[in-house]
């Protein structure tokens, strides 16, 4: 997935995800080197080109390039969606992907993924998890709730983000998605 020099962001990207994350993007507002986004529903072309404009170490928002896709893949295995319902998705995000539309970012922060139903904590830790473990971050929500406890663990994550390969090029897995299956995703590439 090639990028160019004005669509590049400068710092790391993170994705935050769950039903708590405009909570959790405002919990870091103002953080010295943090430019934190509330995107979730902008057009993926100009979210794409927000991030990208951002100069700060980390950039943190809730615009998942993805998300059309998972909530695709999550209603095909419980039956509530069809499989060419799926594909429109994928080529719908392989097309933002391709025209730069669409940026993936460099790790979702999965908020409270105990608390995520079934097969979208199987997408979540399993399908997207799958293509690069230590890019899908899950975030326990600290008990309480309050925004400076979600604020400071947000701060801890930021400070101790793990080295990882990068995300492989999404046109290289998006396509197979309907063959990753909730509890059995990566199970197939295992030795016996």
């Amino acid at each position: 997935m090639a990028h160019s020099i004005d669509t590049d962001p400068s710092g790391t990207v993170l994705a935050i995800v769950g039903a708590a994350a405009e909570e959790a993007i405002a919990s870091l507002e103002g953080l010295d080197g943090v430019e934190s986004l509330s995107l979730r529903d902008t057009d993926p072309q100009l979210a794409s080109r927000r991030i990208a404009a951002c100069r700060t170490p980390w950039i943190v928002h809730d615009a998942d390039p993805l998300e059309h896709v998972a909530a695709a893949w999550v209603e095909l295995f419980e039956e509530r969606a069809t499989l060419g319902t799926l594909e429109i998705e994928v080529d719908v995000a392989l097309a933002h992907f391709r025209d730069d539309g669409a940026l993936m970012p460099d790790y979702y922060v999965v908020l409270d993924p105990d608390g995520a139903e079934g097969t979208w904590r199987h997408w979540w830790c399993g399908a997207l998890g799958h293509r690069a473990p230590r890019r899908v971050l899950p975030a326990a929500l600290p008990a309480g709730g309050s925004g400076e406890a979600m604020g400071a663990a947000l701060r801890r994550l930021l400070t101790a983000l793990p080295t990882s390969r990068p995300w492989p090029d999404p046109g290289t897995w998006l396509p197979g998605l309907a063959f990753e299956i909730p509890d059995r995703v990566g199970l197939r590439d295992r030795p016996a």
